[in-house]
Order: C-alpha cells, then structure tokens, then sequence
C-alpha cells in the first residue's frame, strides 16, 4: 500500500483503475491492490444482510425517481441527511430482522 500527500497528479483519484484502488483520507491518498474477495465465504446472516440492504437500496431509489415522493419524504428527514441516506435507514428501522 502506497500513500499519496499533497500530490497534484493523485489528489483527485479515488476509485479503481484496473488493479489499483484510490482512496482519500483527508489530504491523503491510499493507493492499494484491488482485494481478492474470491475465497471468501459468507455467512447465512451476511447473505440475509445483503439481500436487506439491496432491498432498501430499490426502496431509496423508488422514492427519489418520484418527484411527488421526493418532495413529501424530504419535509420528513432532518436537514443535515441527505433523502437517500435516510430512505435506506428508514426501510433498514422498519424491516428490521431479528
């Protein structure tokens, strides 16, 4: 893992460029190998949690691709969260498993 201060070439990556991921930290930027996530094994609890999160990810994005929705479902949140990120936790709180 290389890391990256003040660079001007480097200051604006972030994200993966074949095998190589930028990610910035503050003024930092880490350069890392993409992991291999091929031998990883994942749990029946893991497994649940993704198909939840993906479930709550349809359920942001229904709300946000309608204008009247988006518009009703943003009086609802607090001003400092944006409508997406408090979509997902509100279906996250209401479809709790347990």
């Amino acid at each position: 893992m290389a890391i990256s201060k003040n660079n001007i070439i480097t200051e604006t990556l972030s994200g993966k460029v074949g095998n190589i991921i930028f990610k910035n930290y503050g003024n930092k930027t880490v350069i890392s190998k993409y992991p291999d996530m091929s031998k990883v094994v994942k749990t029946e609890k893991q497994m649940e949690n993704q198909l939840q999160f993906k479930a709550a990810q349809a359920y942001a994005k229904s709300i946000l691709s309608d204008p009247d929705k988006k518009s009703a479902f943003i009086k609802t949140i607090p001003k400092d969260k944006t409508a997406y990120h408090a979509a997902i936790s509100k279906y996250l709180k209401e479809n709790k498993t347990p």
